[in-house]
């Protein structure tokens, strides 16, 4: 039997390095502030401490059997897990200052520079020594220490770095048992250099799944617990629970406990599990990702009857399983306030599953935007299945051939479209990107394979299309008033878009008394009729035609275009597209 059979997979791997001789130097990351779960089989006597965390499981567990294991941070200094590290490293350092003059051996200096002087003493010793001695060298939160190069401070961050690659490629180090981890959450936030190079392995520890959730609750929480204080079975909490950590589903079920307190008989349901995991998603990701859950599905939806239906198909064949003929995403093109998002979030109501939108995840530092781009696609990566958002794509998601930010952008624009492309994640990470210029999007993310569905939204036309609008837009606000029609505010309601009602609607309620005096007073139509005479588009008549004109060349379905445009000649379409964009440059 493997002696690793029972370990994570991410442990395997690291094993399977290390007895490969395939380097000394390995890099963690991934969820790597999460418990790990001690390894035992399956019909073995439940353990006093069933996880731990990683050092300590690296420690015990994966370097057990070595004579010496150093762990080393900036905060705590160098931390000896047995009494034989701190003995065999303080009599290399007890020669260090024989020769030198100095008492280091009293009391091993903090400072990383100083330390990996003494420890590149000790590791000279190590080589030489017959018998030789097991060593293991742990080094969490290596962003601290050998940060992303533009990112070092100076001579004391170059030094660590060079240190560790001089170890990575030393022949008698290599030859010796001697193993070197750097622990960080994402790779980006390293030195480039020692995560390029061929000498490091990386190795990705992944979040729990929903076994090792299930097994993780069980664990924490008694049978019993699970009948009084939750109204969802272990196996329903962990199967809604993706995306979270092993921490994170203590932080939930502990703040069960401690809400009985306060009101006895509370019990975890439903809708407080998805606030609960919006919080910590939303926490854990700092601003980068918001938690979306809509309350209307696509009903709430005015006209747009070829997108509603494709859509529909979509979410029927995501709860039915049959993840093969779903596109792996969406690309929703139109005018402004054509309702894309409100249209993305209704959708959310169907389908079944959460949804996150990003945030502005780009920073002014170099190897910063890389880190949160990482974060997001490791969180995205676990939570599955998940619908992804991404507003105004054509500026948030930057262009392969972008200048003037020492290449950020094209690193970006490559980790996403990479990470977007993967088809393994069909039917499970369902991407929508919106815009109102599809034109600006980068060819890379339109084509098959990524955003596969190209989905355009109009204005209404017909007379039965603005009555529906206004109806949707009175009900969407709350606004209560004696029009029935909207004939009877605005003699010509085309060229108004939903987004533009809405704010007439708000203006009618600003300009009576409804906003004051409470929920039953009506707007009177005299002041709705003065509101939409008085309403002016903040979009140019050409800027908007420009938008319709690059939504109809997008779409990738007659079915969903307005009849006027569908059998549109091609060539005429460009032409009018260019000599807009020459009118709106000049």
């Amino acid at each position: 039997m493997n002696a690793f059979e029972h370990y994570p997979r991410w442990a395997r791997a690291l094993a399977h390095g290390i007895r490969a001789r395939l380097g000394n130097t390995f890099v963690l990351h991934g969820n790597t502030h999460d418990l790990v779960a001690v390894p035992r089989p399956p019909d073995s006597p439940r353990l006093a401490a069933e996880y731990v965390s990683l050092t300590v499981f690296l420690a015990e567990w994966i370097f057990g059997q070595r004579e010496v294991v150093i762990e080393y941070q900036r905060a705590n200094g160098a931390i000896f897990h047995t009494p034989e590290s701190h003995r065999h490293f303080t009599e290399a350092v007890a020669v260090v200052d024989a020769i030198h003059g100095t008492d280091l051996a009293r009391s091993v200096p903090r400072d990383p520079a100083v330390f990996c002087s003494l420890l590149d003493s000790f590791l000279k010793q190590v080589v030489h020594r017959f018998p030789t001695l097991g060593v293991a060298i742990l080094l969490p939160y290596a962003e601290t220490l050998v940060p992303e190069s533009a990112g070092e401070s100076g001579a004391e961050d170059r030094a660590v770095r060079v240190f560790i690659q001089k170890w990575s490629t030393d022949p008698g180090l290599l030859a010796a048992n001697v193993t070197f981890v750097l622990v960080t959450e994402n790779l980006a936030d390293i030195s480039a250099r020692i995560v390029r190079s061929p000498q490091t392995v990386e190795t990705a520890i992944e979040r729990p799944d929903e076994p090792d959730r299930l097994r993780f609750l069980r664990s924490i929480r008694p049978a019993g617990w699970f009948e009084t204080r939750s109204e969802l079975p272990a196996e329903r909490l962990a199967q809604s629970t993706s995306g979270l950590t092993r921490i994170q589903l203590r932080q939930i079920v502990s703040s069960v406990d401690e809400h009985s307190l306060n009101e006895p008989g509370a019990r975890l349901d439903a809708a407080t599990l998805r606030d609960q995991k919006k919080a910590v998603i939303e926490a854990e990701c700092f601003g980068l990702l918001e938690y979306v859950e809509s309350k209307v599905t696509l009903d709430m939806v005015s006209g747009h009857e070829g997108v509603k239906s494709r859509l529909r198909r979509a979410a029927q064949a995501i709860a039915a399983g049959r993840l093969r003929g779903v596109p792996m995403g969406y690309l929703i093109a139109g005018p402004v306030g054509s309702a894309k998002t409100f249209l993305v979030n209704c959708f959310t109501g169907e389908i079944g599953f959460p949804c996150v939108k990003f945030l502005n995840f780009r920073s002014q530092w170099q190897g910063v935007t890389e880190g949160n781009l990482e974060k997001i696609l490791k969180v995205l990566q676990a939570m599955w299945p998940v619908g992804v958002i991404i507003d105004e794509a054509d500026a948030a998601l930057g262009d392969r051939n972008q200048q003037g930010d020492s290449g950020t952008s094209n690193r970006v624009f490559a980790q996403f479209a990479s990470f977007m492309g993967n088809t393994e994640y069909r039917g499970k990470i369902l991407w929508f990107l919106i815009t109102s210029r599809p034109d600006l999007l980068p060819i890379d993310l339109k084509r098959q394979g990524r955003a596969e569905e190209h989905l355009a939204l109009f204005y209404p036309e017909t007379d039965e299309e603005h009555e529906a609008l206004f109806r949707i837009m009175l009900k969407k606000s709350g606004l209560k008033t004696a029009a029935q029609s909207v004939k009877e505010v605005i003699a010509d309601p085309s060229g108004l878009s939903g987004a533009d009602i809405e704010a007439i609607l708000a203006r009618a309620v600003l300009a009576s008394d409804a906003g004051e005096a409470g929920a039953d007073q009506s707007v009177p139509v005299d002041t709705l009729r003065r509101a939409f005479e008085d309403f002016i588009p903040a979009t140019s008549p050409l800027e908007r035609e420009l938008q319709i004109l690059v939504a109809v060349r997008e779409c990738t379905s007659r079915e969903v275009l307005p009849e006027r445009y569908r059998n549109l000649d091609r060539s005429e379409l460009q032409a009018r597209i260019s000599e807009l964009r020459r009118l709106l440059n000049s």
